[in-house]
């Protein structure tokens, strides 16, 4: 083939391409023609007037205001006792009781007689205090009663504290002791041997470990007010903590599990609910956790006693530690917070109710009233004209 007809054959086929790409649409980003994706679904725009808008301040205000009323008046209902035995081991007498009225706070709507009181005794095979507490009920309670213990100033909502866990080895896996090394439990992940602790990470180790006994009935007779540590915890959290396949000596328990030994049976963590209810991280500084309770038993009224093993250590963290015994209602335990949040907005639109109403009626504004735009700046509302044209808003104006 020649240099000519060469030339001419590729011609040809570059026109024949041209041609096809000119055959080609170019592509089109514009939305489909559909309702949704060009903006013309119907909606509700209300115009906002005095006559529609002040009635709902109103509605609003009626509303709340009965709402945290009964709010209020249900917490109000709840019988609660708190004692706050932090500074047992510093303050409480040995070998008689002492007033600890100041550490007490009741809700009782009768008087409660005889004023509390406490004593500490040591405890030689522990090497702690037994702090024991006298109170007074002048009223029956519930059932339900509950028993929480309360701490202060403890940060369970930590980022640290809250990751420092392992869920694989609650669930009942036996995880080796090199993951568990090197995972989040650390620097509470592996003991001096190398074993893994179990359960490792700082929320287990931490586990609050007072023992809170049963309260008793004093008087011409000891009658101990029976609580049970069963359904204490959370379905879900049953669920999650399952009965480890470790086996005794592979593991070891955390530092603070002083009363433990692993090396002829491991706890059964799936039937401990006392842990999962403190393996279920607070979010605030100061909470309560579920320690005990009685759903068939009312508690009788007359002078209780109730001793405690004092091991959990508050005071290095400036905190404190309570007892409470607590009632509920259909609305829940003792918290007047959501009460009174419902009577303030009640109230605070009432007024802003009856303020605008009055505001409304002693100076009126006309409704679409061009005098009120400002177009720009340096346009007053003066220049507006009556039919809110300006000369300015005209294209090339």
């Amino acid at each position: 083939m020649s240099q000519a007809e060469v030339t001419r054959a590729e011609s040809i086929e570059e026109q024949e391409r041209a041609r096809a790409d000119g055959d080609k649409k170019p592509k089109s980003r514009r939305p489909a023609n559909t309702a949704f994706r060009q903006q013309r679904l119907k909606a509700w725009q209300p115009i906002l007037t005095p006559k529609s808008v002040l009635p709902l301040f109103f509605i609003v205000g009626v509303l709340f205001a009965p709402i945290g009323g009964v709010l209020l008046w249900a917490s109000s209902q709840v019988q609660e006792i708190v004692i706050d035995y932090t500074n047992c081991p510093t303050e409480a007498p040995t070998g008689s009781f002492g007033d600890l009225s100041k550490y007490v706070s009741t809700t009782w709507k009768a008087k409660s007689g005889t004023p509390p009181s406490w004593q500490k005794t040591w405890n030689s095979t522990g090497q702690n205090w037994i702090c024991t507490l006298q109170f007074n009920i002048p009223e029956s309670m519930g059932p339900p009663v509950f028993m929480y213990y309360r701490l202060t100033n403890f940060y369970q909502n930590h980022r640290r504290y809250v990751q420092s866990l392992d869920l694989e080895q609650l669930k009942g896996t036996p995880v080796s002791n090199s993951t568990i090394a090197g995972s989040v439990c650390s620097p509470l992940a592996t003991g001096d041997s190398g074993k893994a602790y179990y359960p490792c990470g700082l929320i287990a180790n931490s586990m609050f470990n007072d023992t809170i006994g049963q309260p008793v009935l004093t008087g011409d007779s000891s009658e101990p007010y029976n609580m049970t540590n069963k359904g204490i915890a959370w379905q879900s959290d049953k669920e999650l903590i399952k009965k480890t396949q470790y086996q005794p000596g592979q593991v070891v328990p955390p530092p603070n599990w002083v009363d433990y030994n692993y090396t002829e049976s491991i706890p059964d963590l799936h039937e401990n609910e006392e842990f999962m209810v403190w393996m279920r991280t607070a979010g605030l500084p100061s909470f309560s956790k579920l320690s005990r309770r009685n759903d068939t038993h009312a508690m009788k009224p007359g002078p209780y006693e109730l001793s405690i093993n004092y091991r959990f250590n508050v005071t290095e963290y400036d905190g404190t530690k309570s007892i409470l015994l607590s009632t509920r209602t259909a609305l829940g335990g003792k918290n007047p917070f959501m009460g009174i949040a419902y009577v303030v907005v009640g109230g605070v639109c009432v007024l802003l109710g009856a303020l605008f109403t009055i505001a409304h009626l002693i100076r009126p504004r006309k409704l679409g009233d061009h005098t009120y735009l400002t177009w720009d700046s340096t346009n007053h509302p003066s220049t507006a004209t009556a039919t809110g044209r300006d000369d300015r808003m005209r294209p090339g104006a």
